[in-house]
């Protein structure tokens, strides 16, 4: 980080290769769009920080008027809340009971800061182990706090989440039996749905999740408990959640810098437009007749959700990238394309997935001016690379 910090203030070609770089422009316009599209709709925006895990990027996030941040992992939230984010939702089971006082914890650290943790469970024994910690969080430290507990369930991701219907509101009474856990709603999240090409695909899939998420409501607002609050909703759906008049809360997170993943789904018409942000920049190493090679392989960019596209200023260059492994990726021309970069040449690689690509690296470059005659302007830690547990 201190090597990186020489950078502020120099050209984009002086950044080394490969790194991983931020177009700062695009990704406040992203930032803004998102913003004002949340507005529009009157829902909140809760961004996940498992994207970015930067309390930088978090922290511009709430000041540009999200409600506070997602996280999966209870040291995720550790480490940004020990960095100024105090709203914060772990949407994730937390069963462990160490990490569940890890958690308790946390509910007292953020509280004089006005912060608020939430958390989400799936079932009667989860609901039990988090509320034995925060009671014994109070009788330890005389503190009284309670955090914020969502019911997570199974939309059509087919993960975490109990099934819709009878069985959420089973455990919704049972969060109401314990004072320091305050039911909050229902968690529903599509993830698979984020990923289905066509936007028929994706609005078939988010109509599916509605009637779950409407049917559950309403059997436990039956019983006299209120869902104070639908939260869900991915980058490639947010537009369907947030005119359902169901979610009232969206955890979009590729938004701020999308990935080639993304770039792969049909346009819907109803979804705001995002740019690419994230970067990896690389050189051409080998030059041979039918390809060229480039220093950023697999050590450098996620590969699960497909290998990075190459980042095309013009018709005439067009490149495809090759699996070469951990430290080589190989460059063909595209069809249509007339001439393979030389050797030295620098090119930007778009990720196949942000949220891992992120992790592989301790720090972001941020570039203001455009990928081509750009300056560093910011270096942007990634404060919870690694923070699995």
């Amino acid at each position: 980080m201190r090597s990186l910090q020489t950078l502020v203030g120099q050209p984009v070609a002086l950044i080394d290769t490969p790194s991983l770089v931020i177009d700062l422009d695009a990704m406040e316009r992203n930032l803004a769009s998102m913003a004002a599209f949340a507005k529009q709709y009157k829902v909140k925006l809760r961004p996940h920080a498992k994207m970015h895990k930067s309390a930088t990027l978090a922290l511009l996030q709430i000041k540009a008027g999200a409600a506070g941040v997602c996280v999966q992992k209870t040291s995720e939230a550790e480490i940004l809340a020990a960095r100024g984010v105090h709203n914060i939702y772990i949407s994730n089971e937390v069963i462990a009971p160490h990490k569940l006082a890890r958690v308790a914890a946390l509910t007292r650290s953020v509280a004089p800061h006005g912060g608020r943790i939430a958390i989400c469970v799936d079932s009667i024994d989860g609901v039990t182990r988090l509320a034995v910690c925060m009671n014994e969080a109070r009788v330890s430290s005389g503190v009284t706090t309670s955090i914020d507990v969502f019911i997570e369930i199974n939309v059509g991701q087919n993960r975490c989440g109990l099934e819709p219907g009878p069985a959420a509101v089973a455990l919704a009474l049972e969060i109401r039996k314990h004072p320091a856990l305050s039911f909050a709603g229902l968690q529903a999240y599509h993830g698979k749905a984020q990923h289905l090409r066509t936007a028929q695909e994706r609005r078939e899939a988010i109509t599916s999740a509605i009637q779950a998420v409407t049917q559950t409501r309403r059997l436990i607002e039956a019983e006299g408990l209120v869902v104070g609050l639908v939260t869900g909703a991915g980058t490639g759906t947010a537009a369907l959640e947030a005119a359902s008049g169901v979610y009232g809360e969206l955890q979009a997170g590729s938004y701020l810098f999308m990935d080639a993943d993304y770039a792969s789904n049909e346009l819907d018409p109803v979804q705001p437009r995002f740019e690419h942000a994230l970067f990896v920049k690389t050189q051409v190493i080998s030059t041979h007749a039918d390809h060229v090679v480039c220093d950023a392989g697999h050590k450098s960019h996620a590969i699960d959700s497909g290998l990075p596209k190459v980042h095309a200023f013009s018709s005439r260059s067009k490149l495809e990238y090759f699996n070469g492994g951990d430290e080589h990726g190989v460059l063909r021309a595209a069809e249509g394309s007339t001439r393979l970069p030389s050797l030295g040449s620098l090119l930007w690689l778009v990720p196949g997935h942000c949220d891992p690509t992120v992790n592989l690296h301790d720090a972001m470059i941020g570039v203001r001016g455009g990928l081509l005659k750009g300056v560093v302007e910011k270096i942007i830690s990634v404060d919870t690379r690694g923070a699995l547990t």
